[in-house]
């Protein structure tokens, strides 16, 4: 399967978002508000081009990132900056890392707001505790546009709207796979982002979903507070966290993982600890794949599947914010259904490694393999 700039996204119908990952549910009807049409659902190739919504005034946009700290956040960063450089009046673009701290996450706003900034597109990796600042910002004039992770509020009031996957089918449609491949029985972890994040939460719902079906199954997250396990979405810490496991449960038959970059940690784990490698599924990454083509062929039981990293949803925040200032009604899809695109056991959709980039290189991100280059030769 060859991989394009733009993702290489076969994507599902439309699905309704859930509440845990949208304030809108199954038969909310599209409104129109400020320019903007909240609640619509469809698939990446109806994402237009900027030049529809740059407008003409001067504009000052920004990501203020919940967390810095990783290739998926260096990479959807690197997307957002490219797209608000295509607009000629777009006068300032600035970043802002909170460093996973909700209060430095508030401060950052608050400070972004200070500075005049119209267009504010967010990773609220604090979920609803970033809620009042958001409405605050709102308030003020700033079109705000969250995406992944929902702060719950209400699209279309509390802030333009809220831009992601539809959350809990991509967790449940992973777990599916996983669990086909561990042929409905055996022990089955889920690995998510820091400990709290409505994202990951999002995802473990779906999980829940898959496993609820299939009585055979025994999910471990359930005797650790029935909640996903924090790797930090860092593959160090990842790396650790799963050896934990490793030790304490013996057996893992299945792991289902939110971040595909910090899931090569784990592998690395089992590898380490001398354990086969369990049937693995995640979000694309490079190094992911090039782990499976190294450990496979001794270890054929080791299969991976992948839906899209999807950092390219930056791109039609932005939009939506841009839109919503210039009062340019916009018809872009805010909620992206996803499928899986990487499937070892799928001779069609096999993992993709590409020794010429970086390990941590995300193909379906949007980026070309030079931009890939660029960015991680900095």
């Amino acid at each position: 399967m060859k991989k394009t700039a733009v993702g290489v996204l076969v994507l599902a119908g439309a699905l309704a978002m859930t509440a845990c990952s949208s304030s809108l549910t199954a038969g909310a009807s599209v409104q129109s508000v400020a320019g903007q049409q909240v609640g619509i659902v469809g698939t990446q190739n109806q994402i237009q081009d900027v030049s529809k919504f740059c407008g003409t005034k001067p504009i000052k946009v920004a990501f203020a990132d919940g967390f810095g700290g990783n290739s998926w956040r260096k990479i959807t960063r690197a997307l957002f900056e490219a797209e608000a450089k295509k607009c000629s009046n777009i006068t300032s673009i600035s970043y802002t890392d909170a460093q996973g701290n909700t209060q430095k996450a508030i401060a950052d706003i608050n400070s972004l707001v200070a500075q005049g900034v119209n267009v504010i597109v967010s990773f609220p990796d604090a979920g609803p505790a970033l809620l009042p600042t958001i409405k605050k910002a709102t308030a003020a004039g700033v079109k705000f546009v969250p995406i992944v992770a929902s702060p719950g509020g209400q699209a279309g009031t509390d802030y333009v709207d809220f831009v992601s996957e539809d959350v809990n089918t991509y967790g449940k449609g992973l777990a599916d796979w996983t669990i086909k491949q561990m042929h409905g029985k055996g022990n089955l972890v889920m690995l998510g982002g820091q400990a709290g994040n409505p994202y990951s939460q999002a995802v473990y719902e779906g999980v829940k979903k898959a496993v609820a079906a299939n009585p055979d199954i025994k999910l471990l997250n359930a005797q650790m507070g029935d909640v996903p396990v924090d790797t930090g979405w860092e593959p160090g810490k990842t790396k650790q966290v799963v050896a934990g496991l490793i030790t304490k449960f013996g057996s893992i038959d299945g792991i289902v993982a939110d971040y595909g970059g910090g899931s090569v940690g784990g592998v690395q784990a089992f590898v380490e600890a001398g354990k086969p490698i369990p049937v693995w599924s995640a979000n694309d990454s490079n190094q992911f794949a090039c782990l499976w083509s190294q450990y496979h062929p001794s270890q054929p039981s080791f299969e991976v599947a992948t839906e899209s990293s999807r950092n390219w949803v930056a791109i039609p925040a932005l939009h939506k914010g841009l839109a919503a200032f210039n009062g340019i009604v916009d018809t872009e899809p805010s909620t992206y259904n996803l499928q899986i695109i990487e499937d070892s056991t799928d001779t069609s959709r096999m993992p993709v490694c590409n020794k010429d980039l970086p390990n941590d290189a995300i193909l379906s991100s949007g980026l070309s393999v030079d931009q890939l280059k660029a960015l991680f030769a900095k």
